[in-house]
């Protein structure tokens, strides 16, 4: 995926390299009304297609949590994150629907 202008600026802010995003991501769709919203990147595993995990609110351990998506129903569903997509790997971030905005490197 194209990296956006506006996501150049996030990663900006933050002092980090931009990174396209793949096509999938991995969306708790069940927590869709909680809030916050959180986002990680992982490295993206070999032959793997999914370096994204989104929930909202409470983090569960259950197997079925996260759903992959293709990234564009993300416009549909959380628009706050799409801003972020490009956070390389190793990167959170937490949003919320007020606007605050925290974004790190994993260690």
């Amino acid at each position: 995926m194209n990296i956006t202008e506006k996501q150049q600026r996030i990663c900006d802010r933050y002092g980090l390299r931009a990174q396209p995003s793949e096509p999938m991501v991995a969306v708790a769709t069940g927590s869709l009304e909680q809030s916050p919203i959180y986002g990680t990147r992982i490295d993206l595993p070999e032959n793997g297609t999914i370096s994204w995990f989104i929930h909202c609110g409470d983090h569960s351990d259950a197997l079925d949590f996260y759903q992959p998506l293709h990234a564009s129903h993300l416009q549909e569903l959380l628009p706050q994150v799409l801003a972020y997509l490009a956070l390389p790997s190793g990167a959170r971030f937490i949003v919320d629907r007020s606007g605050y905005e925290d974004v790190w490197m994993d260690e």
